[in-house]
């Protein structure tokens, strides 16, 4: 049984927002200060990314844990859904949330995909990651996880050497 009447449960879900919420905020101020630059929100990409960092061609998502069932194993076809340590399904309207954290994930997995096809790199950034026992080594490792990607796709080509004549001089350039 909720504790909440029906009045004040939407006035408390209506005040969710999907922008410039603690996380992604953490997340924001982290990378700007390890000095990446990006867009928010940008409405051009499927899955509208919370950043976009365009130079990198990669999209980042900053996930709340209960919204996007993280670490929630969902068996196909059926109701059942087990609880993570950090996304614990309410017990009253039970039926409901299993079917709208089934879609939302269901719905990422597919905007992801799609921006693979594009050839964008997706990052996925969970709210429980951003504790501050763990805040630091995560935006570490995604600022590691952005120069990686960087250095993959700007990668320098190798031309290889040319052939050793069979006299064991290399070939000249021009002539003597």
């Amino acid at each position: 049984m909720d504790k909440l009447s029906a009045e004040q449960r939407h006035k408390n879900m209506a005040a969710i927002r999907s922008k410039d919420t603690k996380p992604e905020m953490i997340v924001r101020r982290g990378l700007w200060k390890r000095g990446f630059r990006y867009r928010l929100n940008y409405r051009r990409l499927p899955g509208h990314p919370d950043l976009v960092l365009r130079k990198y061609r990669t999209c980042v998502f900053v996930n709340g844990c209960f919204w996007h069932g993280h670490n929630v194993s969902l068996t196909p076809g059926s109701d059942c859904i087990v609880n993570s340590e950090c996304c614990k399904i309410p017990r009253t309207n039970r039926e409901f949330w299993v079917a709208k954290i089934r879609r939302n994930k269901e719905r990422d997995k597919e905007e992801q995909r799609r921006l693979a096809e594009m050839g964008w790199h997706c990052i996925t950034v969970w709210e429980c990651e951003l504790t501050p026992r763990h805040r630091e080594e995560t935006l570490d490792s995604i600022a590691f996880t952005l120069n990686h990607i960087w250095l993959q796709d700007h990668r320098a080509r190798t031309v290889p050497y040319p052939e050793v004549e069979e006299n064991g001089q290399m070939p000249m350039a021009a002539e003597e």
